[in-house]
């Protein structure tokens, strides 16, 4: 009995080996035919890419400089009182419309009305007093001429009667400035606008030296926008300007989302900011509706000239990269080849090209980031860049510069001239 357990034993290992053997092949078959059944087919070759595509056309492209700009009112007055005094009536409500000259406000007016009476009374009192000296002068004449009285006293009174003089006319001088106070007494708008808050109430006694005023004046309609172009767009800007052409100017609102008014330059400022290497331009609107207010920050874009018979691409398919400025050209062979191109302005739809590309020619508009010179490709489907005319200023959202718009890659099926890629 005893002899028989280590053979037991030693048989019991040898079977569990080969047990974890088995194991250990299977597994192992398993994982290669896990692998043979999931390995990726065998490339025979380059599968052509799937692109959309467009075509080169003439049209008109407006060269649009686009800007941030504030509207700056052509007045804004802060009504301020010439004169202390009390302040005993204020004639106005907030908010309203005024014109020039339209009563505003009173000081009272007692204590200058009492000066101008002393000031009359003072040149009644000088006036009667040169009149005596004038008589006497004049009989003093008679005198002189007759060797009766010496010269001196003839002089004299000459002298006199100046000096009386003078003092009737200093008199007539102080009621003079004492009119003028009455009149500032009675404050009136010196502009036609509209009136802010008020900023003091009645009973209140100001003085000139005060710097809040009475109330602020903003001239509301006609306005101005001012806002500024870099100086490379500022030649063009010049040669259109001088040149007679009405430049219009269209404003939006801050976001971009809606058009506000619709108006012309009508001055540049006469130097250039050396911190920013821009200009100030300034644009007069009307404002009839008042949708421009003042201080408010805007989007200015300057319509500066329209390029006709240019040759057009949908803004999607200019790429900028390692050659510059391109596009990819389709060929007859349906290949593509990188094209070199000259940018003209854009209107964030369409692209002009300045050079590099002829009317007629098919560009890639969407898949371009799949492509490279030579690539094979199946149009998803072909069709006309667009119909229209491109003549109309760029839509709000549009920020194409004066020149060399749309030097940037753009995303995948943002041209509505051409469809999306069917890959």
């Amino acid at each position: 009995m005893s002899a028989d357990t280590p053979r037991t034993a030693g048989h019991s290992r040898s079977k569990r080996g080969l047990w974890i053997s088995v194991v250990v092949a299977l597994a192992v078959i398993a994982l290669v035919l896990f692998h043979l059944f999931n390995r990726p087919p065998q490339k025979t070759g380059v599968p052509s890419q799937v692109v959309s595509v467009a075509t080169s056309r003439l049209g008109d492209m407006p060269q649009i400089i686009h800007s941030l700009g504030t509207v700056t009112p052509l007045a804004t007055v802060t009504v301020l009182p010439q004169l202390s005094g009390y302040l005993t009536e204020v004639a106005f409500e907030e908010g309203q419309e005024v014109k020039k000259g339209q009563f505003l406000a009173q000081i009272d007016p007692r204590q200058y009305q009492i000066s101008k009476q002393q000031a009359e009374a003072q040149l009644a009192k000088d006036q009667a007093t040169l009149d005596q000296a004038r008589t006497d002068l004049g009989r003093y004449t008679q005198l002189y001429q007759k060797k009766s009285i010496a010269e001196q006293t003839y002089m004299d009174q000459k002298f006199l009667v100046q000096q009386y003089a003078a003092a009737v006319k200093s008199d007539q001088a102080s009621i003079a400035q004492f009119d003028l106070d009455l009149q500032y007494c009675h404050i009136t708008a010196p502009v036609d606008g509209r009136l802010g808050l008020r900023l003091v109430d009645p009973g209140n006694y100001i003085t000139p030296s005060s710097t809040s005023g009475i109330v602020v004046i903003t001239t509301m309609k006609p306005t101005t926008v001012q806002f500024t172009v870099p100086q490379n767009s500022l030649g063009r800007v010049l040669e259109r300007f001088n040149s007679g052409a009405k430049l219009a100017v269209t404003v939006f609102n801050s976001d971009n989302t809606r058009q506000l008014a619709v108006g012309s330059l009508y001055a540049i400022s006469n130097q250039m900011a050396t911190s920013t290497g821009t200009v100030t331009l300034r644009a007069s609107f009307p404002n009839d509706n008042e949708a421009l207010y003042p201080n408010e920050f805007v989007n200015a874009q300057l319509l500066v000239d329209t390029l006709h018979d240019a040759v057009l691409v949908p803004a999607p398919a200019v790429q900028t990269g390692a050659p510059g400025d391109y596009v990819f050209l389709v060929n007859g062979d349906d290949t593509v080849s990188v094209h070199k191109v000259t940018l003209g302005p854009s209107d964030g739809k369409y692209t002009a090209i300045l050079a590099g590309l002829s009317a007629g020619q098919t560009v890639v508009t969407d898949g371009t980031d799949r492509l490279s010179d030579g690539a094979k490709i199946r149009v998803a489907q072909a069709r006309p860049a667009g119909s229209g005319s491109a003549s109309a200023p760029a839509s709000p959202s549009s920020s194409g510069p004066l020149h060399g718009g749309g030097k940037r890659r753009h995303n995948s099926g943002a041209d509505a001239g051409s469809t999306s890629s069917a890959s």
